[in-house]
């Protein structure tokens, strides 16, 4: 091989090291996929939708009222659920709507059904969420395993990529 071809070889392996490098950090570090199972987030999910979890996200910042988030459980399995409580704040279920610190909340992305169980109020703890599905009365959430860790938290989910032709971006859909 003359020296020609040996520069360029070398030249060609330093990119792929470079690239396979960058992929590692960034899957490891910055974003990982995330496959959707079940149907606790219908009607934002329907089940089998992937999507990427912005892993960084909630090193600069804390996590917002209706972020979308990937979660640890005491399971050994990740849950997908929706961020309505934050420390401190005062979680309840009464008439079949949620309220937080008193007022009820305007979620228009949940399943019309109203939640068929009552929920007394419960304090947020001081660094855990209080989330829950979309589709209330059919989503294991803090209302039955508790609230959630901010440290259990994988990360945020912020782009719907499959199905192709559901694409969209997840982190502006806040609950007031």
């Amino acid at each position: 091989m003359g020296n020609k071809a040996k520069s360029a070889a070398n030249e060609w392996m330093t990119a792929l090291i470079v690239a396979a490098s960058l992929m590692i950090v960034v899957r490891v570090f910055l974003f990982a996929p995330y496959e959707v199972h079940g149907e606790s987030m219908y009607p934002t999910f329907k089940g089998n939708e992937r999507l990427i979890v912005n892993k960084w996200i909630y090193d600069v910042r804390d996590p917002e009222y209706g972020d979308i988030v990937v979660f640890h459980t005491a399971e050994k399995r990740d849950y997908i659920k929706r961020v309505i409580g934050k420390p401190g704040d005062k979680i309840s279920v009464k008439n079949g709507e949620v309220y937080r610190n008193g007022e009820k909340l305007k979620e228009s992305y949940i399943n019309q059904e109203r939640i068929r169980k009552n929920m007394p109020e419960t304090v947020v703890p001081p660094d855990h969420l209080f989330v829950m599905g979309d589709n209330r009365n059919h989503s294991r959430d803090s209302r039955e395993i508790g609230a959630v860790s901010i440290g259990e938290v994988v990360g945020r989910a912020d782009v719907q990529l499959m199905p192709l032709n559901q694409f969209q971006l997840l982190f502006n859909q806040q609950s007031d």
